[in-house]
């Protein structure tokens, strides 16, 4: 039996506040298996970023365990995690000072093991791949769409070609134009690649468009992980409220629209 991609069991994440305590997640299990497009969806403050940092490695919860690739994260985190785990940060977090091809390359810079002909090559394959031409790559970040920020931080997640790319709200201030061309970009990659996806977003359309399957955070847990349709019937509150209002109605009318057709995608 295929080892699952990342295996979260009976996780505790506390915090400190004047208040006293505070616990995010209680006894939360999630299993995630390769090849997956999931969703944490969630109200504010259900812990949905700081599950996606416990999986990078960046947080450490206070009690459970998280296995990616079958391995303890912590043990992911002394081998390098960025060459398991990609993540592409809400804001696009790219490094101001460095041009855009500094930026896609760093990781592999910062691995001093490949010579520099080498490191500058494949982070240009990477930015033709999110589908920007050679003329952004002497570009600084303050030059960028929004759109471009977004591809150029997705090229960078994925410069060491992880198995597992995690994505903190991937469409979060973008156009509508934009966030449907980053969506489709998405989909090809996750075909083409063969990539397993973790993505926390707001946005009904991205959901309903990428996910295979939903996991719904609320009550200090996962109380439903399934296929989108089998979620919609799931009888809680929250699911009602976010799935079922008026713009999650919209979405799942735009669902039975014919399919746009896939962008362009070059593959290594």
């Amino acid at each position: 039996m295929r080892e699952p991609m990342v295996d979260i069991r009976q996780l505790w994440s506390i915090f400190q506040s004047p208040m006293g305590e505070r616990v995010i997640h209680e006894n939360l299990d999630l299993t995630i298996e390769a090849g997956e497009i999931l969703s944490l969806v969630g109200g504010s403050g259900t812990g949905k970023t700081v599950l996606l940092r416990q999986i990078l490695g960046l947080e450490q919860a206070a009690r459970g365990e998280i296995r990616v690739l079958g391995l303890p994260v912590t043990a992911l985190a002394k081998q390098g995690a960025a060459a398991h785990v990609g993540m592409l940060f809400q804001q696009g977090a790219l490094f101001s000072a460095f041009t855009v091809l500094e930026n896609i390359a760093f990781p592999l810079r910062e691995l001093k093991v490949f010579p520099p002909s080498v490191i500058d090559e494949a982070a240009m394959i990477k930015l033709r791949m999110v589908g920007l031409d050679a003329d952004a790559a002497h570009k600084m970040p303050s030059q960028l769409s929004g759109g471009m920020v977004k591809r150029v931080a997705l090229a960078r997640a994925l410069i060491m070609d992880p198995p597992l790319l995690l994505l903190d709200e991937p469409t979060a201030g973008l156009d509508p134009e934009s966030a449907d061309g980053l969506c489709a970009l998405l989909a090809a990659m996750h075909r083409d690649m063969g990539l397993t996806v973790v993505m926390v977003t707001h946005d009904l359309d991205t959901i309903f468009e990428l996910s295979t399957r939903i996991a719904v955070l609320a009550d200090r847990r996962v109380i439903v992980a399934g296929k989108p349709a089998d979620v919609l019937t799931f009888e809680h509150p929250f699911v009602h409220d976010f799935f079922l209002g008026e713009r999650g109605r919209r979405a799942v009318t735009a669902l039975r629209k014919p399919p746009r057709p896939p962008a362009a995608f070059h593959s290594l």
